[in-house]
C-alpha cells in the first residue's frame, strides 16, 4: 500500500536533505571563503535583516523587476495577438524575437549600458528577457483556439466582445499562466544579473557585488538565498491568485 505524503512535507524533506549535503560539503572544504556553512550563512542573513538598507534594496529590486515583467506581459500579449491576426506583423517581428532568445543576457546588458541609465537598466533587461515568452505563448494560444467553437459563437450571433470573453480568453488563460510563472523566474535572473553589472543604488545586485568584492562569501550566499526566496514567494502568490480566479 502506497502512502501519499503531502506536497509540503515532501518539499520540506527535500530541502532539508540539500541543506544537509551543503553542510557536509562545507565541513569537508572547511574554508568559509569558498563554502560557508548553513549556520554562517544564516548569521549573515540575520545581519542583513537588521540593516534597513537591505530592505530598501530588496524593495527597490522587486519594483524594478516587477515593472519589467509587467511591461513585458502587456507588450507580449498584444504582440502575440497581432502576430496571430496579421501574418505580415508576425513575419516582421519574428527575427527580432529569435535574436532576443538567442543572444546571452550579458551581451544585452553591456550593450544597453551605452543607451540606458543605470536605474532603468534592470527594468529593460527584465522586460527584454520575458517579452518573447508572453509573445510566443499568447500567439500559440490564439492559434490553438478551437475553430469550431469560434464558428459556433458566430452562428449564435455573439458579438466580437462576447466571443473574446466566452471563447478566446478561456482558451488563452493556460498559455498566459504558463508565461507568467516561467517569466517571473526569467525576470528575476536577468534583472538581478543586470543589477550586478550596472550596480544601481539600493539594489540586491549591488549588495551582491559588494559582498563578492569584499570576499564576504556568507553574505553572498545569504543574498542568493534571499533572491531565490523572493522569486519563489512571488511565484507561489501568483499561483494562489490563479487558483482563486478559477474557483
Amino acid at each position: 500500500m502506497k502512502i501519499k505524503l503531502p506536497h509540503w512535507l515532501k518539499m520540506t524533506a527535500s530541502t532539508l536533505l540539500w541543506i544537509l549535503l551543503w553542510w557536509v560539503i562545507s565541513l569537508l572544504i572547511h574554508k568559509e571563503l569558498l563554502v560557508p556553512t548553513p549556520s554562517q550563512t544564516l548569521k549573515a542573513l540575520l545581519l542583513l535583516a537588521a540593516d534597513p538598507a537591505f530592505w530598501l534594496a530588496a524593495a527597490s529590486s522587486m519594483l524594478r523587476i516587477l515593472a519589467g515583467f509587467g511591461i513585458a506581459a502587456a507588450v507580449g500579449t498584444v504582440g502575440g495577438i497581432l502576430s496571430d491576426r496579421c501574418k505580415l506583423f508576425d513575419w516582421l517581428f519574428a527575427p527580432l524575437l529569435h535574436l532576443i532568445r538567442s543572444v546571452p543576457v550579458a551581451s544585452f546588458i553591456i550593450l544597453a549600458l551605452v543607451w540606458i541609465q543605470t536605474p532603468y537598466l534592470p527594468v529593460f533587461i527584465s522586460f527584454l528577457m520575458v517579452v518573447p515568452l508572453f509573445w510566443g505563448n499568447v500567439r500559440t494560444g490564439m492559434a490553438n483556439t478551437d475553430v469550431k467553437e469560434l464558428e459556433m459563437g458566430r452562428v449564435l450571433g455573439l458579438s466580437r466582445k462576447q466571443i473574446w470573453k466566452e471563447i478566446r480568453l478561456p482558451a488563452l488563460a493556460p498559455y498566459f499562466r504558463t508565461a507568467c510563472v516561467t517569466g517571473l523566474g526569467f525576470a528575476w535572473k536577468s534583472g538581478v544579473a543586470a543589477e550586478v553589472i550596472c550596480r544601481p543604488d539600493h539594489s540586491l545586485g549591488d549588495l551582491l557585488q559588494t559582498a563578492k568584492l569584499q570576499l564576504e562569501t556568507p553574505a553572498v550566499f545569504a543574498l542568493t538565498v534571499v533572491i531565490a526566496l523572493l522569486s519563489l514567494g512571488l511565484e507561489l502568490l501568483l499561483n494562489k491568485i490563479w487558483k482563486e480566479k478559477t474557483i
